[in-house]
């Protein structure tokens, strides 16, 4: 059904669709949502939104409902899941259409699920995907500047967001140290939890950074709401030692560290830096930036951060989309003073080599942007495959 009106959609001429856009994204939502039984009625939904941490919080959540004996579905930019069958996301769009969303909601309540967690994003609210889910929590974790062209605002891209809050009537998580909580404090719920790195953080990690234990602590304020006890979020921490893609650790044997990260805003991107910089001799840092008109003001912010915490900068291709990479990368570029820092290496192989040769004992290699997405976007629409972590091993095998 939703193939056949996106076929009608290109066949209709553009001012007559951007009239009734509105509408037709709120009949795909609802006819999904009608043609599935309505299934999030049948299942608690949690879904966690926010500009950093979405993924992260999905992903420790299901955790620490399945440490406390739950089956748990989820949708998110590292994939997807109901109870142990798990498969990648290769959508490149963290939150599905509407009738695919409903569909996965379907199979998880055949499947016996208890909780399905979803990745809420600004987009996929805009699009009315969320339209026709019961939400029975909603968790926000932070909120940035991000998705400004999209939204045509910032205020419009957080009045998106804020859409989850107000249709969730039961529980409310929310981020007090955030200079936002307040927009998203004031909607009506039975119950709201809150966390803050203010208060003594009491759990034993080997996750790293600030922004790892804030989204910890999301989660745990998630799972007391349905009274997961501390001990049991304890047990399934000590068996996380990375989230994929997210500040992890390669090792391959080699004396210097390599870390993958999908930090894409300026603040996720001084959080890693900030992270890993003290911990190291040399920081080799690989970043690019998406393209397809995508936040282009953030690009000079990209460079003047690499430029005050790495030794060695590597500008390469992330998702250059239809915009040429070469101006991408200028744009990055064009926050890095001191051009004796900085290489350009379009090809995204070729400066993880670089970065591998270079790197000498205890220095530490940062690749940014892709995390654990397994393909790079160019133009038309196409996909290239691509995973960072296997590329990584390739190289260091080839050595």
């Amino acid at each position: 059904m939703e193939k056949i009106l996106n076929i009608a959609r290109k066949l209709i001429p553009r001012p007559v669709f951007e009239f009734f856009q509105p509408w037709y994204y709120r009949f795909l939502a609802l006819s999904g949502a009608v043609v599935f039984g309505f299934p999030s009625r049948k299942i608690k939904v949690i879904g966690v939104t926010g500009t950093k941490g979405k993924s992260t919080t999905v992903f420790l959540i299901t955790k620490f409902l399945e440490e406390a004996g739950y089956k748990v579905a989820a949708i998110g930019s590292l994939g997807y899941k109901i109870g142990d069958k798990e498969w990648p996301n290769n959508l490149k769009m963290t939150m599905p259409g509407r009738w695919k969303i409903h569909n996965f909601l379907s199979q998880a309540v055949r499947a016996g699920c208890q909780f399905a967690v979803l990745e809420i994003t600004s987009e996929g609210i805009k699009q009315k995907r969320h339209l026709g889910i019961k939400f029975d929590a909603a968790v926000f974790t932070n909120l940035e500047k991000e998705h400004i062209e999209s939204h045509g605002s910032f205020e419009n891209y957080y009045k998106a967001k804020q859409e989850l809050f107000k249709k969730t009537e039961n529980i409310h998580i929310l981020n007090t140290d955030s200079p936002y909580f307040d927009l998203f404090s004031k909607f009506l719920a039975k119950k709201k939890f809150f966390y803050s790195l203010k208060n003594d953080f009491r759990f034993k990690t080997g996750l790293q950074g600030d922004f790892n234990k804030l989204n910890i602590l999301a989660a745990v304020r998630t799972v007391e709401s349905y009274r997961v006890n501390n001990e049991t979020i304890q047990k399934a921490l000590d068996k996380i030692k990375n989230i994929p893609g997210r500040l992890e650790f390669i090792e391959a044997g080699q004396n210097f560290k390599i870390v993958v990260d999908y930090a894409h805003t300026p603040g996720s991107l001084e959080a890693v830096y900030k992270t890993l910089r003290p911990k190291t001799k040399k920081l080799i840092c690989i970043l690019g930036a998406a393209g397809g008109g995508r936040d282009r003001w953030k690009r000079p912010i990209f460079g003047e951060l690499a430029e005050k915490y790495c030794d060695h900068i590597i500008l390469t291709d992330e998702d250059p989309y239809d915009e040429p990479s070469e101006k991408i990368i200028e744009d990055v570029a064009s926050g890095v003073k001191n051009k004796n820092k900085l290489d350009i290496i379009i090809d995204r192989r070729k400066a993880i080599k670089k970065a591998l040769t270079s790197a000498g004992k205890n220095d530490t290699i940062v690749i940014i942007g892709k995390g654990s997405e397994n393909s790079i976007a160019v133009a038309k629409g196409k996909k290239i495959p691509w995973s960072d972590k296997n590329v990584i091993l390739e190289e260091i095998n080839l050595k």
